[in-house]
């Protein structure tokens, strides 16, 4: 599938394999994306897997293969040498290496080691989703393919100002749905649900929102769960009520807050608590416990 021009066809919404899919991609969900990166670089943890690095020219000189030069970026960044990780990195991708692309694009979108460049991350990433087939995702590469389809829908819905990758919410709808519902990505699932909550690029739909949040909530992500859990408290766009389950889920959201970007997080349950009643935060509580109670067991 191509991804790098937006006046390309759209695909098969019916099919999710066909069907590729602002929002922000949550960093919560590239740890799937590192644990790629550790599998793949055997004995390397995955905290040095995902060291970023900057890019510099890559050399006449070849690795044996697109794995070695990976390895060779790992391992010279680690020992300081950022110059020659970058061009190691650089090789690995001029091979069509995925994680080697997918590590680039996120250097380029963050600004990490390289200058902030939002266009050379959509390419990149878009290398990635145009490389994929239909035989299924590969359990090694499968991590950083969700996480490149997941960016390149945030790069859909906003556009990328002064490139010809323009606003495209329809767009951006394909790629979180592609994302979502073949490889069952939380930040994909997260993002999808907020356009059907927002009915940006798609008819509104508090129902399919809710169905979207509470997968991407089962799978621990926090805005997910927080804002699943108001719409359970509220009854939002004819949403059963069950307000025991949403403080459950606004609690699970508020005991993994990190910091002041989560404020909203806090503020919503806080919001949503001083509302219940003490039946209700009763039960939610011995949900919680339940909750934790299966997790520590898994």
């Amino acid at each position: 599938m191509r991804t790098s021009r937006t006046d390309r066809d759209r695909p098969d919404r019916a099919d999710p394999r066909r069907s590729r899919g602002g929002l922000n991609v949550h960093l919560r969900g590239l740890a799937l994306a590192a644990t790629a990166v550790a599998t793949l670089l055997a004995g390397t943890p995955a905290t040095e897997a995902l060291d970023a690095s900057v890019r510099t020219p890559v050399p006449e000189k070849s690795y044996r293969s697109a794995k070695d030069a990976l390895r060779a970026g790992v391992r010279e960044y680690n020992a300081g040498d950022k110059e020659g990780a970058a061009r190691a990195l650089e090789y690995a991708a001029d091979q069509g290496h995925a994680l080697a692309l997918w590590k680039l694009g996120r250097m380029y979108a963050e600004g990490d080691g390289v200058p902030h460049d939002d266009l050379k991350a959509f390419e990149f990433f878009s290398r990635i989703a145009d490389s994929g087939t239909d035989d299924g995702p590969d359990a090694q590469t499968s991590a950083v393919t969700a996480s490149a389809f997941t960016a390149l829908g945030s790069y859909f819905l906003d556009g990328i100002k002064g490139t010809y990758v323009r606003p495209n919410p329809e767009r951006a709808y394909d790629m979180f749905n592609y994302a979502a519902s073949y490889f069952g990505d939380p930040n994909a699932q997260y993002n999808l649900a907020r356009l059907y909550l927002d009915g940006t690029g798609v008819e509104a739909d508090a129902r399919q929102a809710a169905r979207w949040f509470n997968l991407a909530a089962e799978k621990g992500h926090h805005p997910a769960q927080a804002l699943l859990g108001d719409m359970l408290m509220n009854g939002m766009g004819g949403v059963p009520v069950q307000r025991a389950r949403g403080l459950m889920w606004l609690s699970l959201a508020r005991e993994g807050v990190e910091g002041p970007k989560d404020a909203w997080i806090v503020a919503l349950y806080e919001k949503n608590w001083a509302a219940a009643s003490d039946e209700d935060r009763a039960e939610a509580q011995a949900q919680v416990q339940t909750v934790g109670s299966i997790k520590r067991r898994r």
